[in-house]
């Protein structure tokens, strides 16, 4: 299982903060907060992932004595990242009905 660097996916978050925050829209004030949301839960994402492949990496090296607890984190993992695949599908599903309405 790899992981995903967060330096590169929150880099990619704050990139899109200037243009979120540009103007004189009144909604721009609640702007900020999304950016960090993402950052902190992709830093905990990354976290999960990085666990279960320390756990996959000691399992495979025989220093786990309980297979159940690797089989959890594998399971937490894997569950983390298709919630992160749903919400990232949602989101874009929203920015494209915010560009397809009528200003």
């Amino acid at each position: 299982m790899t992981a995903l660097p967060v330096e590169a996916i929150t880099s990619v978050a704050g990139a899109a903060t200037p243009a979120l925050t540009s103007g004189a829209n009144p909604v721009s004030t609640a702007a900020p907060g999304f950016p960090a949301w993402v950052e902190k839960e992709l830093a905990g994402l990354n976290t999960q992932l990085l666990t279960a492949e320390q756990g996959l990496q000691s399992l495979a090296a025989g220093h786990v004595e309980n297979l159940h607890d690797v089989m959890l984190q594998l399971e937490q993992a894997r569950l983390a990242m298709q919630v992160a695949g749903q919400v990232r599908a949602r989101v874009l599903e929203v920015y494209q009905d915010v560009l397809r309405m009528q200003v």
